[in-house]
């Protein structure tokens, strides 16, 4: 699994029209009217890493298996979700299982597509989404805390340490900050994980423009590239009417010469790809062998057990070592013995910090 994040906006932003097209399905029902997606639907799809193809063809692996995102779309969001307005408890209740939150912000106009609020404005929305997920994180720690306090006044020492990371998460979310503000220590990291806050998520924002703003984006989406940027956030540049025409053509070389005639390099997927790994920090290593060549996404600063547990608890419970190759030095040599006989194999201990790109094999024993 390369990541999981949750798409959410407000009603009628182009946010399950871009869920279909990024997943070039037809699972949501984009429609122009608020709350056509009942349910969350869920999309998987291949990160794309043209070095596994690579891989590939030098071991002869019959089987490609790429990394992969999975996309949940999730009912529109609207003004009062906290307290249950529109599908506010199922929309709260659904975005707290996902890694990231990938916010669609409408940043076009278009008089024949109604807006919940009556006018454009992606930064009001977007102050919306936040408000709501802030109000839902800010009810739950106020029902939690007492409770936690009385445990640690009886002397629970591990209530007491719980208590004091809560009672920092409280005072950020009545100060109107997101609960990913605190800051935290190594050993906090772990209890604070534990609350499960909606406004501790990392944020990509993702900007739908129109069609003629998709290459430079517009005024609108410049004043969100402007608030992701003081909040460290990512931000990425979209239309979904155009990956909207993208998902329809059949071939990869019809889909280059469409995007490039329209000036732009990539698909809105692959876009999102990158920002959400840039955002969640993570890093791509390889296997491959005569069955299959595979890519798996970690941590970056994951050590090699680690990285093994990714693939199975049993590779991370039993871990040995790991024999490493650059990808470029497997490239280069055109096979993992060829690497191996010029002295690019290294074998590396518990320690090590697994790179982007390397080709691995872990021995273990249970």
């Amino acid at each position: 699994m390369g990541f999981n994040c949750g798409i959410v906006g407000l009603p009628n932003v182009g946010k399950s029209t871009l869920f279909n097209a990024l997943t070039s399905t037809a699972q949501a029902d984009a429609a122009n009217y608020p709350f056509c997606t009942i349910e969350p639907n869920v999309g998987r799809v291949p990160v794309p890493d043209p070095r596994l193809d690579v891989l590939a063809r030098l071991s002869k692996s019959p089987k490609v298996i790429p990394t992969v995102l999975e996309i949940v779309d999730i009912a529109g969001l609207v003004r009062g979700a906290s307290k249950g307005e529109g599908l506010g408890n199922q929309f709260l209740g659904h975005i707290r299982s996902v890694d990231a939150v990938l916010e669609v912000l409408r940043c076009f106009e278009d008089p024949n597509v109604t807006h919940v609020e009556g006018s454009v404005d992606p930064l009001r929305d977007a102050e919306t989404i936040e408000t709501e997920l802030l109000l839902a994180d800010l009810d739950s720690l106020e029902r939690r805390i007492d409770p936690l306090r009385k445990r640690a006044n009886a002397g629970d020492r591990e209530a007491k340490v719980e208590a004091a990371v809560m009672e920092r998460a409280l005072a950020a979310l009545r100060e109107g900050k997101a609960a990913r503000t605190v800051k935290l220590s190594a050993e906090e990291v772990r209890v604070f994980a534990q609350f499960h806050l909606l406004t501790a998520k990392p944020v990509l924002y993702i900007c739908n423009v129109d069609e003629n703003s998709a290459a430079a984006g517009n005024a609108y989406s410049a004043r969100v590239a402007e608030k992701a940027k003081a909040e460290g956030a990512g931000v990425v540049i979209v239309s979904a009417a155009i990956e909207a025409e993208v998902a329809q053509l059949g071939s990869v070389e019809e889909k280059k010469d469409f995007l490039e005639s329209l000036g732009l390099g990539e698909t809105g997927l692959d876009r999102v790809i990158a920002a959400g790994y840039a955002l969640l920090d993570l890093v791509t290593f390889l296997t491959t062998g005569p069955k299959e060549s595979r890519a798996w996404t970690a941590h970056r600063g994951a050590t090699a057990p680690q990285a093994a547990g990714v693939i199975h608890s049993d590779f991370e419970r039993g871990f040995i070592c790991a024999e490493v190759i650059a990808y470029d030095d497997f490239v280069s040599c055109g096979s993992e013995q060829a690497a191996k006989e010029a002295g690019k194999m290294r074998q590396e201990g518990r320690d090590y910090i697994v790179q982007d790109g390397d080709v691995v094999h872990f021995r273990f024993n249970v």
